[in-house]
């Protein structure tokens, strides 16, 4: 496993990922202005769920356009993602298709596995979107920040474990990128109740079957999958323990992992375009190939 940056844990409460926004606490640079423009935004390819599609401005190569699936953060409980969107106009810029879609959430009475089956979905309906565009798709990377973190995991980790219905094929996830996600249910359970509708006493198996490392540490994740973690040194939300815990399970079980700890990003910076746009562009773009 790589590790980069400082190795600083911060001691904090999750219970505070339920009052999470789109809205930075410290905003992020604006973006670079771009050409990019979603080719349309849908709610009909499942209900209760949306999505905004960027195609790339430059030429495709032959080798494949990678799809990155860019999936926001909010505590479970919510789902914007407008947050992410300088991120998404960023990998269209550089060469990518980028998908940024919602799930249902607990604001709509969603509870697990129903959101990670919307993430799950979300990513056949990235690969039909890039086909449609004209494009030979390659790798498909699934990217959330905080309780998205968690989501894109889980929908790397598991598999067609937890898939449900969709109009579209489930698709090969070949990499995750995680921005200060959650990884350890059990280490967040005062955050997670709501998602999971039951305390994890009382369902250990069900809090089992919806917690990344869980798959991670039992050495079912995928060998094949790569894994980019980047968590700030100075979030006060989600502990840098929660990355940590993650990559060590993700290098035991035999993934290709990097951890990147980001100096004096916090929770709500680590998903500016400016912060992050260039480091997840360049390791989704040596994907390509593997």
């Amino acid at each position: 496993m790589r590790r980069i940056g400082s190795s600083l844990v911060v001691a904090v409460a999750l219970a505070t990922l339920v009052g999470c926004s789109a809205t930075p606490e410290t905003s992020p640079s604006p973006a670079t202005p771009s050409d990019t423009r979603p080719v349309g935004a849908t709610e009909d390819y499942l209900p209760g769920v949306a999505a905004d599609v960027y195609l790339p401005t430059q030429p495709a190569p032959e080798s494949g356009v990678p799809v990155v699936l860019l999936v926001p953060g909010g505590g479970w409980q919510t789902a914007d993602r407008t947050g992410l969107t300088p991120l998404a106009r960023a990998v269209a810029d550089a060469g990518m298709v980028a998908v940024n879609a919602t799930y249902r959430a607990g604001d709509q009475g969603a509870r697990f596995p129903v959101p990670v089956q919307d993430v799950l979905c979300a990513a056949g309906y990235a690969v039909h979107e890039a086909e449609k565009g004209g494009l030979t798709p390659g790798p498909l990377v699934v990217l959330g920040h905080s309780a998205g973190g968690h989501l894109a995991a889980l929908a790397a980790v598991s598999g067609s474990e937890l898939a449900g219905d969709c109009p579209f094929p489930l698709p090969r996830i070949d990499g995750m990128v995680g921005l200060a996600g959650v990884y350890d249910t059990a280490a967040a359970s005062s955050a997670m109740q709501g998602f999971f509708g039951v305390p994890r006493e009382a369902d250990p198996e069900l809090w089992a079957s919806g917690d990344p490392l869980a798959y991670a540490s039992s050495g079912s994740a995928p060998r094949d999958l790569h894994v980019l973690l980047l968590h700030g040194d100075a979030d006060t939300v989600v502990p840098l323990s929660q990355s940590q815990a993650f990559a060590d399970a993700l290098e035991v079980a035999g993934a290709d992992v990097t951890l990147d700890v980001l100096p004096n990003e916090t929770h709500a910076t680590i998903y500016g375009s400016a912060v992050t746009a260039e480091r997840v562009t360049d390791w989704v773009g040596g994907l390509v190939g593997r």
